[in-house]
Protein backbone atom coordinates (compact mmCIF):
# COMPACT_ATOMS: atom_id res chain seq x y z
CA UNK A 1 0.00 0.00 0.00
CA UNK A 2 1.33 3.06 -1.12
CA UNK A 3 1.71 5.88 1.87
CA UNK A 4 -0.44 8.69 2.06
CA UNK A 5 0.28 12.03 3.21
CA UNK A 6 -2.93 14.77 4.20
CA UNK A 7 -0.89 18.34 3.55
CA UNK A 8 -2.61 19.80 6.39
CA UNK A 9 -3.61 20.26 10.35
CA UNK A 10 -7.00 21.30 9.97
CA UNK A 11 -9.09 19.00 12.26
CA UNK A 12 -11.96 18.90 9.86
CA UNK A 13 -10.06 17.31 6.97
CA UNK A 14 -8.75 15.01 9.11
CA UNK A 15 -11.70 13.33 10.30
CA UNK A 16 -12.93 14.12 6.67
CA UNK A 17 -10.02 11.70 5.65
CA UNK A 18 -10.52 8.92 8.02
CA UNK A 19 -14.02 7.67 7.03
CA UNK A 20 -11.83 6.37 3.85
CA UNK A 21 -10.22 4.22 6.32
CA UNK A 22 -7.13 4.18 4.85
CA UNK A 23 -3.70 4.69 6.63
CA UNK A 24 -2.50 8.37 6.63
CA UNK A 25 -0.09 11.25 8.46
CA UNK A 26 -0.67 14.60 8.29
CA UNK A 27 2.03 17.38 8.41
CA UNK A 28 1.78 20.94 7.55
CA UNK A 29 2.88 22.78 4.57
CA UNK A 30 4.30 26.11 4.87
CA UNK A 31 2.59 27.84 1.78
CA UNK A 32 2.42 31.42 0.93
CA UNK A 33 -1.79 31.27 0.52
CA UNK A 34 -2.05 35.06 -1.13
CA UNK A 35 -4.02 35.46 -3.94
CA UNK A 36 -1.98 36.40 -7.55
CA UNK A 37 -2.83 39.60 -8.83
CA UNK A 38 -6.18 38.49 -11.56
CA UNK A 39 -6.61 35.21 -10.03
CA UNK A 40 -9.62 33.55 -10.26
CA UNK A 41 -11.33 31.92 -7.09
CA UNK A 42 -11.35 28.71 -9.19
CA UNK A 43 -7.32 29.43 -10.21
CA UNK A 44 -6.31 30.20 -6.61
CA UNK A 45 -7.97 26.90 -4.59
CA UNK A 46 -5.90 24.80 -7.47
CA UNK A 47 -2.64 26.11 -7.62
CA UNK A 48 -2.69 26.13 -3.55
CA UNK A 49 -3.72 23.13 -3.90
CA UNK A 50 -0.98 21.66 -5.69
CA UNK A 51 1.16 23.69 -3.76
CA UNK A 52 0.53 22.41 -0.44
CA UNK A 53 1.07 18.90 -1.68
CA UNK A 54 4.28 20.24 -3.23
CA UNK A 55 5.28 21.69 -0.24
CA UNK A 56 5.65 18.22 1.42
CA UNK A 57 7.18 16.25 -2.23
CA UNK A 58 10.83 16.18 -0.75
CA UNK A 59 10.18 15.28 2.88
CA UNK A 60 7.74 12.34 1.33
CA UNK A 61 9.79 11.03 -1.70
CA UNK A 62 7.54 7.82 -2.40
CA UNK A 63 4.05 8.77 -0.98
CA UNK A 64 0.58 10.03 -2.61
CA UNK A 65 0.62 13.34 -1.00
CA UNK A 66 -2.94 14.85 -0.51
CA UNK A 67 -3.61 18.75 -0.97
CA UNK A 68 -6.84 20.85 -0.58
CA UNK A 69 -7.75 24.76 -0.17
CA UNK A 70 -11.02 26.22 -0.04
CA UNK A 71 -12.46 29.75 -0.22
CA UNK A 72 -16.04 31.24 -0.39
CA UNK A 73 -17.49 33.57 -2.77
CA UNK A 74 -19.96 36.05 -2.27
CA UNK A 75 -21.91 38.09 -4.80
CA UNK A 76 -18.35 37.77 -6.63
CA UNK A 77 -15.96 38.77 -4.27
CA UNK A 78 -13.47 36.10 -1.94
CA UNK A 79 -14.48 36.04 1.40
CA UNK A 80 -12.38 34.85 3.75
CA UNK A 81 -12.52 33.77 7.68
CA UNK A 82 -14.20 35.90 9.76
CA UNK A 83 -12.31 36.22 12.81
CA UNK A 84 -14.13 38.51 14.90
CA UNK A 85 -17.98 38.56 16.19
CA UNK A 86 -18.36 41.74 14.08
CA UNK A 87 -17.22 40.35 10.88
CA UNK A 88 -19.15 37.32 11.01
CA UNK A 89 -22.58 38.80 11.93
CA UNK A 90 -21.34 41.17 8.92
CA UNK A 91 -21.01 37.95 6.78
CA UNK A 92 -23.59 36.22 7.41
CA UNK A 93 -25.99 39.14 6.79
CA UNK A 94 -24.57 39.41 3.53
CA UNK A 95 -25.39 35.78 3.41
CA UNK A 96 -28.77 36.32 3.92
CA UNK A 97 -31.11 35.23 1.17
CA UNK A 98 -28.06 35.37 -0.92
CA UNK A 99 -26.04 32.01 -2.20
CA UNK A 100 -22.23 31.62 -1.30
CA UNK A 101 -20.47 29.44 -3.20
CA UNK A 102 -17.65 27.38 -2.04
CA UNK A 103 -14.78 26.82 -4.58
CA UNK A 104 -12.55 23.69 -2.58
CA UNK A 105 -9.58 22.93 -4.64
CA UNK A 106 -8.06 19.25 -4.77
CA UNK A 107 -4.73 18.32 -5.84
CA UNK A 108 -3.46 14.29 -5.42
CA UNK A 109 0.81 14.32 -5.90
CA UNK A 110 2.59 11.19 -6.68
CA UNK A 111 5.41 12.34 -4.99
CA UNK A 112 7.55 9.16 -6.56
CA UNK A 113 6.40 9.99 -10.33
CA UNK A 114 6.15 13.86 -10.51
CA UNK A 115 2.49 13.33 -11.49
CA UNK A 116 -0.18 15.35 -10.06
CA UNK A 117 -4.05 15.54 -10.51
CA UNK A 118 -5.68 18.68 -9.70
CA UNK A 119 -9.28 19.88 -9.93
CA UNK A 120 -11.72 22.53 -8.10
CA UNK A 121 -14.83 21.44 -6.57
CA UNK A 122 -18.20 23.68 -6.65
CA UNK A 123 -20.95 23.85 -4.05
CA UNK A 124 -23.09 26.04 -3.33
CA UNK A 125 -24.91 26.94 -0.31
CA UNK A 126 -28.79 28.93 -0.39
CA UNK A 127 -29.73 30.90 2.49
CA UNK A 128 -32.70 31.64 3.79
CA UNK A 129 -33.44 34.95 4.66
CA UNK A 130 -31.80 35.39 8.45
CA UNK A 131 -32.91 38.17 11.03
CA UNK A 132 -30.44 40.34 12.46
CA UNK A 133 -31.21 38.27 16.04
CA UNK A 134 -30.85 34.88 14.64
CA UNK A 135 -27.65 35.80 13.10
CA UNK A 136 -26.47 37.45 16.38
CA UNK A 137 -27.49 34.41 18.05
CA UNK A 138 -25.96 31.68 15.99
CA UNK A 139 -22.64 33.72 16.15
CA UNK A 140 -22.72 33.68 19.91
CA UNK A 141 -23.80 30.29 20.25
CA UNK A 142 -21.15 28.16 17.59
CA UNK A 143 -18.37 31.09 17.50
CA UNK A 144 -17.55 30.28 13.52
CA UNK A 145 -14.55 32.69 13.89
CA UNK A 146 -12.23 30.93 12.30
CA UNK A 147 -14.55 29.14 8.85
CA UNK A 148 -14.86 30.54 5.78
CA UNK A 149 -18.65 32.04 5.68
CA UNK A 150 -19.00 32.37 8.98
CA UNK A 151 -20.67 29.47 9.44
CA UNK A 152 -20.40 25.29 10.54
CA UNK A 153 -22.22 23.35 8.55
CA UNK A 154 -21.57 20.29 10.27
CA UNK A 155 -23.00 22.22 13.48
CA UNK A 156 -25.88 24.75 13.90
CA UNK A 157 -24.98 26.39 10.97
CA UNK A 158 -27.54 23.83 9.04
CA UNK A 159 -29.85 26.07 10.48
CA UNK A 160 -29.27 28.74 8.46
CA UNK A 161 -29.87 27.25 5.10
CA UNK A 162 -32.82 26.77 2.31
CA UNK A 163 -30.75 24.17 0.79
CA UNK A 164 -27.73 23.09 -0.26
CA UNK A 165 -26.38 22.17 -4.41
CA UNK A 166 -23.30 20.32 -4.92
CA UNK A 167 -21.69 16.50 -5.96
CA UNK A 168 -20.48 15.91 -2.51
CA UNK A 169 -21.43 17.65 0.95
CA UNK A 170 -18.04 16.94 2.18
CA UNK A 171 -16.46 19.18 -0.02
CA UNK A 172 -18.42 21.71 2.01
CA UNK A 173 -16.45 20.73 5.40
CA UNK A 174 -13.47 20.81 3.01
CA UNK A 175 -12.35 18.02 1.65
CA UNK A 176 -14.29 16.67 -1.67
CA UNK A 177 -14.28 12.74 -1.12
CA UNK A 178 -15.87 11.16 -4.34
CA UNK A 179 -13.33 13.43 -6.11
CA UNK A 180 -10.57 12.33 -4.14
CA UNK A 181 -11.44 8.29 -4.31
CA UNK A 182 -11.30 9.16 -7.91
CA UNK A 183 -7.94 9.97 -7.42
CA UNK A 184 -7.13 7.44 -5.09
CA UNK A 185 -8.21 4.62 -8.07
CA UNK A 186 -6.43 6.23 -10.65
CA UNK A 187 -3.02 5.90 -8.50
CA UNK A 188 -4.58 2.11 -7.49
CA UNK A 189 -5.59 2.90 -4.43
CA UNK A 190 -9.13 1.58 -3.78
CA UNK A 191 -10.21 2.27 -0.47
CA UNK A 192 -12.96 -0.31 -0.24
CA UNK A 193 -9.94 -2.71 -1.10
CA UNK A 194 -7.37 -1.73 0.92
Amino acid sequence: MTAIVLASTSPFRRALLEKLTLPFITDAPETDEAPLAGETAIQLVQRLAHAKAEALAMRYPSHLIIGSDQVCVLNGVITGKPHTRENAIAQLAQASGNIITFYTGLALLNSASGKAQILCEPFHVHFRTLSAAEIEAYVDKEQPLNCAGSFKSEGLGITLFERLEGRDPNTLVGLPLIALCEMLRNEGVTPLQA
